[in-house]
């Protein structure tokens, strides 16, 4: 629950883990309270894309740099209709707001949307607790929120903690379809239309149907729900699955549909969730993170090539599969293509019999940067050697 009411610097609030730590700071955005799993991301640039991309649902962001709100709020950069964290948390939020492209600040924004935010407090702290415990559930409280339920002043933090763990847990979560478009739209090819793709639309980010438009791609964007009949309506030279939030074991609406692309042999890419879709479908497990990676300068190796790339990352789930070999599947032979350098996590796979590949990370760059740009090549010349 959140009231829009403007937080100042003068509005006491607290950031209450379920594990009972607590962070007394001050109100930031809108006044009220808020829940949801507490995570950190390490970007130092790309606050706005990173609170409208809607792999965030549900969840409060800790900001790792230490001042956020620099460059104020623009209309061009959001990733999708609307801020999606749940709470932000930042150290040192700008006074003013200093680009060209500003319209507004980084509070009005927050404000404006209704998302209930803390400053003042030690992010350092608190990044190092949630590395150290693990991600989890949290909640802010502002405002009349602080107010005890029996009504006797300010709510003692046991009542708060309460408040907090009485909230559903991330994993078993099935989110993908509360942040999926409800109706299909149609991205067109910049230029010379080249090929047709049908994008899934898990919790697509506006950023990516624009990269493979550059590229000559026509791009129907389609709910989550959509059906193998839905998407070979548009005739498509190739399938794409987008990222998107909450527990990958939830999926089985998206891993059946991803399993009969598989079985047409269409050429296939997916980024984030859809990773661990095609690892679904591929019959690998899921599992939870302890923290998982968020940021934009998350170290990937591309096993095909040995190149190291800096990718931008959003997501708590991984995909299990074996990193020391070739695994046989219903679809054929896989691998695994892509491997984080901090801890070995899947971040990419390959299957070997036909044209499907996906990826763990964000390679459309909103925000982050520009390494990973050539997997959309790399789906185009699957598409062209297809159709060849």
């Amino acid at each position: 629950m959140t009231t829009s009411t403007r937080g100042t610097a003068k509005v006491p609030a607290v950031l209450v883990l379920e594990d009972g730590r607590t962070f007394r700071g001050r109100a930031y955005g809108a006044v009220g309270e808020t829940f949801g799993e507490a995570v950190f991301s390490t970007g130092m640039t790309g606050y706005q894309e990173t609170l409208t991309d809607p792999s965030y649902d549900r969840q409060i962001v800790v900001a790792t740099a230490p001042q956020i709100g620099n460059t104020g709020w623009n209309d061009e950069d959001d990733e999708s209709r609307r801020i999606w964290v749940s709470g932000y948390v930042v150290r040192d939020p700008a006074r003013v707001p200093s680009n060209w492209r500003a319209k507004r600040s980084l509070d009005d924004a927050l404000v404006e949307q209704g998302v209930v935010g803390i400053s003042g407090i030690d992010t350092r702290a608190l990044t190092r607790h949630l590395r150290e415990r693990g991600s989890m559930r949290a909640g802010i409280f502002s405002g009349t929120a602080l107010s005890s339920a029996s009504g006797a002043g300010v709510a003692p933090e046991a009542e708060l903690v309460e408040r907090v763990q009485a909230q559903p847990h991330m994993k078993g979560a099935s989110l993908y379809e509360e942040v999926a478009t409800k109706e299909a739209y149609v991205v067109p090819a910049v230029g010379e239309k080249r090929f047709t793709v049908a994008a899934i639309d898990l919790g697509i980010k506006g950023m990516t149907p624009h990269r493979m438009a550059e590229r000559g791609i026509e791009v129907h964007v389609l709910p989550a729900t959509a059906t193998p009949d839905e998407v070979y309506a548009v005739e498509p030279d190739g399938v794409f699955f987008s990222n998107g939030p909450g527990d990958p074991a939830t999926a089985d609406g998206p891993v059946a549909l991803m399993a009969a692309v598989l079985e047409r042999r269409t050429p296939l890419f997916g980024i984030c969730f859809g990773n661990q879709i095609l690892g679904r479908a591929l019959g690998f497990g899921t599992y939870k993170l302890k923290y998982g990676h968020r940021g934009i300068n998350q170290p990937v190796q591309d096993r095909t090539t040995g190149k190291v790339e800096v990718t931008a990352h959003n997501h708590g789930f991984a995909v299990d599969a074996p990193l020391d070999k070739v695994s046989e599947t219903k679809f054929g032979r896989a691998e695994v293509s892509h491997v984080c350098l901090n801890d070995d996590v899947v971040e990419g796979l390959r299957l070997l019999d036909q044209p499907a590949f996906s990826v763990q990370y964000h390679p459309e760059a909103a925000a982050g940067p520009h390494d990973a740009a050539y997997l959309f090549d790399r789906f185009v010349s699957l598409m062209e050697g297809q159709r060849a």
